[in-house]
Parts: structure tokens; sequence; C-alpha cells
């Protein structure tokens, strides 16, 4: 963290305590800028959110100062998007550290950058930033609402990753509102729009969207209708491994939280052993990242394990939930 800080403070992004003083920039500018936001995203996806919202938000701020320092015509829409992205992340941070209200006023200002700089395909990463928080929070309808008006809006802005990853979420949200036949539908378009992904024509925020993340979206939507009729999770089961497999080595919070959807797939095809397995090394691995929003699935799984309450290895595991949850408190 202090590296990057010091990146940041060397390339003039920072100032310490101080406000950066303005002056006239330029393409290396915003290229740094882009430069920075990646090494912090890389140590997000390695550690969680916790660690780093305060200084990504220091960071973003500082940014968002950069509109005011002169700088020719032509570079006004890339440092307005560098703005949005630098805001974006700063509210997916907040939102993985449990800061909802930070995360949500980050969103907020990062749309309004990005429509100003007229950048459709940003906007659309930023509502989906805002649909996975509502999801998170569980309001799902509010989410799918989010998520049907921005992929109505992308219009011809619309890439093959761009249609996949709206669609995964909104399949997710479809399910959890128990509208089953249409989440599976709505899958099925994502997985299309995916085998048609040209990387070099989608903009660099897409990077993070690889089949990792659209495994994991079967993985969610099998297990939410698993939670209605246990034939389902089995499938649950086959997308979660799928998804762990998938991630690769440096995602370690993506497939943290898909083995806490594993286990809770394994307790609904009841696999108590199996899940109780899974589980010991989920909430050893949920102590080490600093992710609120890690936390809080782990501390869900207490819904999935009913059916083996009886069981005493599982009913150890529920109390050590239960302590966990007071622990995030």
């Amino acid at each position: 963290m202090a590296g990057i800080a010091a990146v940041a403070a060397g390339a003039g992004l920072l100032g310490g305590s101080e406000v950066v003083q303005p002056r006239r920039i330029g393409t290396a500018d915003i290229a740094r800028v882009n430069a920075v936001l990646e090494l912090y995203r890389s140590v997000d996806r390695e550690s969680g959110g916790g660690v780093l919202y305060r200084e990504v938000a220091r960071f973003a701020e500082s940014v968002y100062r950069m509109l005011d320092w002169s700088h020719p015509s032509g570079l006004t829409p890339p440092l307005i998007a560098a703005v949005a992205t630098a805001r974006q992340l700063a509210g997916w941070t907040a939102l993985d550290a449990g800061r909802h209200g930070d995360a949500q006023r980050h969103f907020v200002a990062g749309e309004r950058a990005a429509l100003a700089a007229g950048n459709v395909p940003l906007v659309a990463m930023i509502r989906y930033a805002q649909a996975k928080q509502l999801q998170h929070l569980r309001h799902n309808r509010d989410a799918l609402a989010t998520l049907q008006l921005t992929h109505a809006q992308l219009g011809s802005h619309a890439t093959p990753a761009a249609k996949a990853l709206l669609w995964g979420a909104e399949a997710a949200s479809a399910a959890a509102l128990g509208d089953h036949q249409n989440a599976v539908r709505i899958l099925g378009k994502a997985s299309d729009q995916f085998e048609r992904i040209n990387k070099e024509r989608e903009p660099a925020w897409m990077s993070f969207y690889d089949r990792g993340e659209l495994l994991a979206q079967r993985g969610r939507v099998y297990r939410d209708m698993a939670r209605y009729d246990s034939k389902h999770a089995s499938e649950a089961v086959r997308w979660g491994r799928d998804s762990i497999a998938a991630f690769g080595a440096a995602n370690v919070r993506s497939t943290v939280l898909n083995e806490v959807g594993l286990c809770s797939a394994l307790f609904l095809a009841d696999e108590p052993e199996q899940a109780l397995a899974v589980g010991a090394r989920v909430l050893h691995q949920a102590q080490t990242m600093s992710s609120k929003r890690v936390i809080d699935r782990v501390v869900n799984l207490r819904r999935d394990l009913a059916r083996h309450r009886q069981l005493p290895e599982v009913a150890a595991f529920e109390r050590a939930l239960t302590v966990q949850a007071a622990a995030a408190v």
C-alpha cells in the first residue's frame, strides 16, 4: 500500500497530507492514473477492499480535482473517464469493506463523471457495481431494475462482454426472486455472448470478466434454485467447483467467495461432510482477508445447513459462524 501511494505521489497525483498543486496535465498523467488504479485493483483482488478503501478513496478524490486543472480540450473525455473509473474503484473497495454509504457516494460521483464524458459503457459498468451492492444487501428487485435499464440504455454500445456481464447479474437477481425459468433463460443468453468476446475489442475495465465470473453466476443461480428444489443442488455443486477451478491464482477474493458458495451447495446437496471440509477452509480464509463482503457470505452459510443441524459437527460449525458474525459487528 505504501508503495502504491509512493508511486502516486511520485507521479504528482497525491501530495501526502496536502492538496496537490494544480498544473497543466497531458496524456502521460492520465496513463499514470490508470496504471495506479490497476495496482490498486490487484491488491483488492488479492486481499480485499478493507485493506485499501481509504487509500483508494483518497486517490480517487485527488484525481477528481484534476478536472479543474488545465489540459488540452482533446484530453477532456479520457480525463473524465479516468476520474469515473477511479470513483468506481473507490466505491467497489468501500462496498467490499462494508462501507455502503461511502460506496454509494463514489458510485454516484463516478456515474455523473461517466455521463459527462458520454462514455455509455463506463456508465453501464458503474451501474453494474451498484446492482452488485443492491444484491449483496438483498434488494434484488432494485438490482434487477437497475440492470435491465442499463442494458436497454447501452443500445449499440453493448459489447459481448457487457451483455454477458449484465445478463449474468440479471439472472442472479431473477433466481433470488424465485423466477427460475427466466433466470436459466437469461443465463443461456449470457453464455452465448461470452463465447463471442474478443478481448481486444473490449474496454480495459472489462478485463476482470472471465470464465470464472460467468460460471460463478451459474453457481449462484442454481444455489437459489436448490433452496426451492433440492434436485438442482448437484448442478449448484458442479458450477461452484468449475468456477473455482477457472479463477486465476491472483483472484483470491473471487475464489474464496465461490468456495463459500460451494459450501452452501454441498449442504443443499446433502453432503455435509464435504461441506464442512470446505467450510473449515473458508472460515480460515475469511480471517486472512480484509473483506466484510466475504465475512457476510460466510456468516450466511447458516441458512443452508439447517437440514443437518442435528449432526454435532454441523452444530459446532454453526457456532463458529455465530462467533464470526459477532466478531464482524
